[in-house]
């Protein structure tokens, strides 16, 4: 069972910020803060590593036989 994501108004939030600072960084659960009950804005916890894009297949690709040669096949362009 999914535990459900805690809210919080903006007002209690205010009062109470460095204490939920310190509650996402201890918990690595986020808390979506409210205003007149609709939700504004999320505090999440960082992540020890930013996320990059170079690299991220790395190992996701097998190459068989040689991909470098040409192949014995002639090939026809049309022009």
């Amino acid at each position: 069972m999914k535990s459900r994501v805690r809210h919080i108004g903006a007002g209690e939030f205010k009062a109470k910020c460095l204490q939920l600072m310190d509650e996402v960084g201890k918990s690595r659960k986020p808390i979506v803060i409210t205003k007149r009950g609709k939700p504004i804005a999320k505090l999440v916890p960082c992540d020890d590593e930013p996320e990059t894009l170079f690299g991220c297949m790395k190992g996701s690709v097998k190459a068989y036989g040689n991909i470098v040669d040409p192949i014995d096949v002639e090939w026809e362009a049309n022009a």
